[in-house]
């Protein structure tokens, strides 16, 4: 009888462990290709020792951990997450989904648990892109997806791409040597907090992800006309930044009516003075939904409608696209064995959507994929106040357990 309670507890000690490695003296920060990447790593890697496990980094600096079959020519499971954090980010968000399987699988190989594939753990080393903005680097290496215009990307101190990974030991003329698109590659789970609070009104532990939703990102900019707050009747101005508050409310009331997400996170202001009329405004569009098409159609409204409120007002509008991504639907055969292993451990099988990227939506690319969300408390993430506790990661890792059993029948 495995102690999942106990196991869970060790799993939380680690993550604390596993937290205190930052670049930050005042809060978690812990970047793609940094020293304490580096130090991640080499902590990581030693669990995985601990548990049985062969490791290795690969040419994109993502850390590997096996559990062996017997036939060295056996297909691979794999099982992951990411080990880098936002700025100011919580213990957490992507360590977890490679915490829990390295402790699990310390289990099994105590069981001398045999399986018909080689079960794989990958540590990503960049999933949030807050090094060099381009998010996914490490699980895109895998598929094969690393674009020759990285060359190009640098960190805020104007450190190239390929200088960060000459400086830990790698070559970016050599990241190809990552890719495991020739290898067989039965599936990817993610285990994950769900940086949401939908698992908590539900009140339960964990759920199963349906899909991920695709994202499209824009800068708009709007231009007016600057003049003195005084002296310029209101009939007559060309408020750029009224004319974005107008956009901006359209924004939120056609995606609550549409059922998509989308948001105005960042504003920039020009001349931005107290005594001043806005002669130039720009805001971001974040907008997200697990149906393209329908996101897509809700888009163009918002858009027309913005296009609409310009001409009325008098002033310019245009329209900077900077970010799109599909949004990737999880494997029904995998969801269906979450659903028999959650319910075997006696938690109702429970189905949402993720509105946040994870590195399941590249490994899609090349694999079927899934992922098991786990309730975070308030839904908090990418905060220092994220917290999960004790009782929801043993269910976890029971069904966990579970699955991996479903998998090798």
């Amino acid at each position: 009888m495995i102690d999942f309670k106990n196991l869970a507890g060790l799993v939380m000690a680690r993550l604390e462990e596993l937290g205190q490695i930052s670049q930050s003296p005042a809060y978690l920060d812990r970047r793609y290709l940094s020293e304490q990447h580096r130090q991640a790593n080499r902590l990581v890697a030693n669990w995985m020792n601990d548990a049985g496990m062969t490791t290795w980094q690969d040419a994109a600096g993502n850390l590997w951990g096996r559990y062996e079959c017997d036939n060295p020519d056996a297909p691979r499971f794999i099982l992951g997450s990411h080990l880098d954090t936002v700025p100011n980010g919580g213990k957490y968000d992507g360590m977890l989904g490679v915490i829990a399987p390295i402790t699990l699988i310390q289990i099994l190989q105590g069981l001398r648990k045999k399986l018909p594939f080689h079960l794989d753990i990958v540590g990503f080393g960049d999933e949030e892109g807050t090094r060099f903005g381009s998010t996914l680097l490490g699980s895109r290496a895998l598929t094969g997806q690393w674009p020759e215009s990285w060359v190009k990307l640098k960190d805020e101190n104007g450190i190239s791409l390929p200088e960060a990974m000459s400086q830990f030991g790698l070559n970016f003329d050599e990241v190809h040597r990552a890719d495991i698109t020739s290898s067989r590659v039965l599936g990817y789970l993610e285990l994950h907090i769900e940086q949401g609070p939908v698992l908590e009104d539900a009140n339960l532990p964990v759920g199963i992800v349906t899909a991920i939703a695709g994202a499209r990102r824009f800068n708009i900019d709007i231009k007016g006309m600057a003049g003195h707050a005084g002296t310029v009747p209101m009939t007559m101005r060309q408020d750029a930044l009224a004319a974005s508050s107008e956009m901006i409310l359209c924004v939120e009331k056609l995606a609550a009516m549409h059922k998509v997400v989308a948001t105005v996170g960042k504003i920039e202001n020009r001349p931005n003075g107290v005594n001043v009329i806005s002669g130039n405004t720009r805001f971001t569009l974040d907008i997200r939904s697990e149906n393209d098409q329908q996101r897509d159609a809700v888009l163009d409204q918002i858009l027309q409608q913005c296009q609409t409120i310009a001409a009325r007002r008098n002033v310019e509008m245009t329209i900077e696209q900077t970010h799109s991504a599909e949004a990737v639907h999880c494997d029904s055969r995998l969801q269906a064995i979450l659903h028999t292993a959650i319910s075997e451990c006696g938690i109702p099988p429970f189905s949402l959507p993720s509105g946040a990227g994870h590195d399941a939506m590249a490994m899609a690319v090349i694999c079927p994929v899934a992922m098991m969300f786990l309730r975070c408390d308030k839904g908090i993430s990418h905060h220092p106040a994220e917290a999960i506790i004790k009782d929801d990661v043993a269910v976890a890792m029971a069904a966990l357990h579970a699955t991996i059993n479903h998998l090798a029948n």
